[in-house]
């Protein structure tokens, strides 16, 4: 076996016939782990790098108690129809999981190959070539694994199938520089653009994203800039002017792509055990959105609402 397909990474999905993940029909590789913790994140499980345990309470028989029962490190509560795991105790063996019949426990992340991996993306080729599309690779953040990443893309190269990478930007420029070679699109997620006003939403400052971008589109890769919009933390007028002025000033940009925020991530908050650290976010009104998106516009950018 090759040393290329010996390497493994954690993953949390893998989802087949993805249209909203790049041009074209695509299979998005979901990497586990990411630098940023936003809390607007519609992906919280992609956040640690290692793998949890989730419970759906949808799910959960009233009077079951087997997961309590099975687990070893006695890390399992039930309470007034509520699974407690301390997760702390939690040595994530899966007894809990295999004895509830009713699929309320899972655990969210697992080791793979580049040959697994690679196995699934073989079964949507067809797709790929007939839409123009491939695989995109996103989380969490991708380039938090890289050398799996870059083990997968040298894969994808070698079966001529086109990649994609959706990437918060904040990485080394050193790692950034040695993916990039074997990356076909970049989707490049900005947030924020006043600094200060980033490290308190998102932990990290925005100059290394600044900086990366700037590093790409040097180098001449194609780019396609994501903006989540969330009301009232930046689809203001100053961050979208400042923003706006600032894409324009690369030149090369032409492709812009506006998320509004849903609460799609709330319900994975819960499942994980976790509180949504903002539960009052709410999406941009759909006038605020049309606003923004003909500020793009007037500068000559072609802006999608939606990925």
């Amino acid at each position: 076996m090759t040393k290329q397909r010996m390497k493994k990474g954690i993953i949390f999905d893998i989802k087949r016939y993805a249209i909203h993940d790049g041009p074209g029909i695509r299979t998005t590789v979901f990497f586990k782990g990411c630098p940023l913790h936003c809390p607007w994140c519609h992906n919280p499980e992609g956040q640690e790098e290692k793998p949890e345990i989730m419970w759906q309470a949808s799910r959960c028989a009233l009077e079951c108690t087997a997961c309590v029962s099975v687990c070893p490190q006695m890390a399992v509560e039930k309470k007034a129809r509520i699974v407690l795991i301390d997760r702390q105790k939690c040595d994530l063996c899966g007894q809990c999981v295999e004895a509830c019949l009713y699929e309320a426990l899972e655990i969210v992340g697992r080791e793979v190959t580049v040959e697994e991996v690679m196995a699934e993306v073989e079964k949507d080729r067809i797709f790929y070539e007939e839409s123009g599309g491939g695989v995109t690779f996103s989380g969490g953040e991708p380039l938090f694994q890289p050398d799996f990443l870059e083990a997968l893309l040298e894969a994808c190269r070698q079966r001529n199938i086109q990649t994609a990478i959706d990437t918060c930007g904040y990485v080394s420029p050193e790692v950034m520089e040695r993916i990039a070679q074997k990356v076909d699109l970049f989707l490049y997620d900005l947030k924020i653009i006043d600094d200060r006003k980033h490290r308190e939403y998102t932990g990290v400052s925005n100059k290394l994203i600044f900086e990366n971008l700037k590093m790409l589109l040097k180098k001449k890769k194609p780019v396609i800039i994501r903006i989540p919009l969330i009301s009232g933390i930046n689809d203001d007028q100053p961050n979208i002017k400042a923003t706006v002025n600032f894409l324009y000033s690369l030149n090369s940009l032409k492709e812009v792509n506006l998320l509004p925020y849903h609460k799609g991530g709330d319900e994975k908050f819960r499942k994980l055990g976790k509180q949504n650290p903002r539960p009052e976010f709410r999406p941009s009104s759909e006038t605020k959105i049309k606003k923004i998106k003909k500020m793009f516009e007037s500068h000559g950018f072609s802006v999608k609402i939606g990925g």
